[in-house]
């Protein structure tokens, strides 16, 4: 045994040194931990209000092509419909700031009715807001989530009232 201990050991040496490595990756801290503007740190477990990357992981992508063949065998629609998304689509372009350029991006989002728009929460205009691109801040600037609201609810001379002449 010493002989071969002898002649191994770079090679045993290596192996254990791989070993420690792979293990330190593989166990080692996971916990990150983020500076905000009061430089207190900030860890997972803290973030209040913040997103999660819950529904973003292989898990979660495997349960989702899952669910979605199981809904297919079962002809069952297991996705969930966008509040206020049954009927026909409205005309976007009546709301100020959106044309005919943004509203193609949004009805491509699954956003087709002012319904839809209206009942949106902050978290979800941010998100949205993320993936306009060139027409990024304009749901905020030019108040559009407000606009639909009025539009939804049919209150023309209300929008009219606030927001100047209704086009269309």
């Amino acid at each position: 045994m010493e002989p071969l201990l002898a002649t191994y050991w770079p090679v045993i040496l290596v192996a254990i040194i791989v070993g420690i490595i792979v293990g330190w990756l593989v166990f080692g801290r996971k916990q990150t931990v983020r500076l905000e503007e009061s430089d207190v740190p900030t860890r997972p477990h803290m973030m209040v209000g913040e997103q999660s990357n819950e529904g973003h992981g292989l898990a979660s992508q495997g349960a989702a092509a899952a669910a979605d063949i199981a809904g297919q065998a079962l002809q069952a629609d297991v996705h969930e419909q966008l509040p206020g998304a049954v009927g026909d689509p409205d005309d976007l372009k009546r709301l100020k700031g959106v044309g005919p350029k943004l509203a193609t991006t949004l009805n491509q989002m699954g956003l087709m009715r002012y319904e839809q728009i209206a009942q949106l929460t902050p978290t979800q205009v941010e998100a949205i807001d993320a993936k306009l691109g060139a027409f990024a801040g304009r749901f905020t600037r030019d108040r559009i989530v407000e606009q639909a609201d009025y539009l939804a609810r049919g209150d023309t001379d209300g929008y009219e009232v606030k927001f100047g002449r209704l086009e269309g």
